[in-house]
């Protein structure tokens, strides 16, 4: 089923309040609707769906870190469009994939489809990430949430670019598996 409006945005007005099974619904509700969204519009310019995945809990690790930033006065799927529709922007520039090549301005597509063939349930992304190691959890976090380059990172840990390529690129991936095995909670 679909989530409304007011049902996302009541689960996040109830989850900024400490509800955490708020939250986990909210976010499961997110990922079915983010994968479809981010599936559809790969797809049309061949990328593959790891990279719709890799979107996917880009953009929920975003949603959650920034939680804080949204206004409970302030409808909550255009918030999560815009968040949804930089990741994607940002993505397509650091894989220099034409930006022309895939239509971002249907925003109705997102609220319009849900996707229940991944991994359905979301996990609390400090969960995910605390069961990573230190350098791995440092460099997704400078890369992906803090939206510094490989070099800035590598820079502030003291690790070579590659091996921030590298913890990014393992810790995602063990990300993945911990959310797709259920062992994030």
């Amino acid at each position: 089923m679909i989530a409304s409006e007011p049902e996302l945005r009541g689960l996040m007005r109830a989850s900024l309040d400490g509800d955490a099974a708020a939250y986990r619904v909210v976010l499961d509700r997110l990922s079915r609707h983010l994968r479809a969204y981010y599936r559809s519009r790969l797809a049309r310019i061949g990328r593959s769906q790891s990279e719709a995945e890799d979107l996917v809990q880009d953009t929920l690790m975003a949603i959650h870190t920034r939680r804080h930033t949204y206004d409970v006065g302030q409808p909550f799927t255009p918030w999560v469009q815009a968040i949804a529709r930089y990741k994607l922007i940002d993505h397509l520039r650091h894989t220099r994939a034409s930006m022309a090549d895939v239509p971002i301005e249907d925003a109705s597509d997102f609220a319009a489809q849900d996707d229940h063939t991944g991994a359905e349930s979301a996990h609390d992304l400090d969960r995910l990430l605390a069961k990573l190691p230190e350098k791995m959890r440092r460099a997704i976090r400078y890369v992906k949430l803090d939206g510094l380059s490989v070099a800035e990172a590598a820079s502030r840990t003291g690790m070579s670019e590659s091996a921030i390529k590298v913890s990014v690129h393992r810790g995602l991936k063990a990300m993945a598996s911990a959310i797709s095995q259920g062992r994030a909670r």
